[in-house]
């Protein structure tokens, strides 16, 4: 049987607070890891890591925000063992192309790409000084393998992600560090439930998903463990489609 154990791993989740982030640290504590949940909110990431430890099971929070680059990577040199980072803290404006505004672009690229890009960075170059290798894992989507009205800045980040994580899997495999990529297709949380109050966009969306319902986010946590454990040790560079068929045609 392939081992999906992460006993004795130490695992950091940034947008941990709530929704996919969230789910995902539940998922790695409950597999044997120490989980460090990463979010700029103080009481809500500390609820969350309470929660975990409440549990029984091995949580703390980090309170930070990623778009501060020099704070994000003082948080993580300062963390004694790094094996798995989920680079998961995202962010969206739908708007139609003609009409997004140069505050929606800072906005969404700050967050999507470049405090995205430096995350991964940090996460790696402490990995490379542990000498341990591990597992980097960014939170991509659909929109980074294909287009959708209102959706063309989301898309130009996303489509970055991928390329970032096909180039920094080639640098970082030496290090014994595998860098892969989730993309989810409409997952129900906090953040896009209300996307869904519109019956005409719910309805467009259902006949895209070709398994025919929306996303929840215990349809990522499995993708992440994968990724996460010795399960998947051959795989970086690559895209892991949790779509519902969205992305065949």
């Amino acid at each position: 049987m392939p081992s999906f154990s992460l006993e004795g791993r130490s695992a950091v989740v940034t947008g941990a607070g709530r929704g996919i982030g969230r789910a995902i640290a539940e998922t790695f504590a409950q597999a044997g890891a120490e989980v460090w949940l990463c979010a700029r909110t103080g009481a809500e990431i500390e609820e969350a890591a309470s929660a975990i430890r409440d549990a029984g099971y091995k949580a703390e929070a980090l309170a930070i925000d990623v778009t501060d680059i020099a704070g994000f990577r003082a948080a993580i040199d300062g963390i004694g063992c790094l094996d798995v980072f989920v680079n998961n803290a995202g962010t969206n404006r739908p708007k139609p192309l003609i009409e997004v505004e140069k505050d929606d672009y800072d906005a969404v690229a700050d967050l999507n790409a470049r405090a995205a890009f430096f995350a991964l960075q940090s996460a790696a170059r402490r990995m490379i000084a542990l000498g341990t290798g591990g597992s980097i894992i960014s939170m991509s989507s659909q929109m980074g393998h294909v287009g959708a009205p209102n959706r063309s800045l989301y898309c130009a980040t996303k489509w970055g992600l991928e390329g970032l994580t096909k180039a920094a899997s080639m640098e970082l495999a030496p290090h014994g560090i595998r860098v892969n990529t989730i993309c989810p297709t409409f997952i129900e949380t906090p953040l896009t439930r209300p996307y869904f109050t519109d019956p005409a966009f719910r309805e467009e969306t259902l006949n895209k998903i070709r398994l025919g319902r929306l996303g929840q986010v215990e349809d990522i946590t499995g993708a992440a463990l994968f990724l996460a454990s010795d399960a998947s040790s051959l795989m970086t560079g690559s895209a892991v489609l949790v779509d519902g068929g969205w992305t065949a045609g």
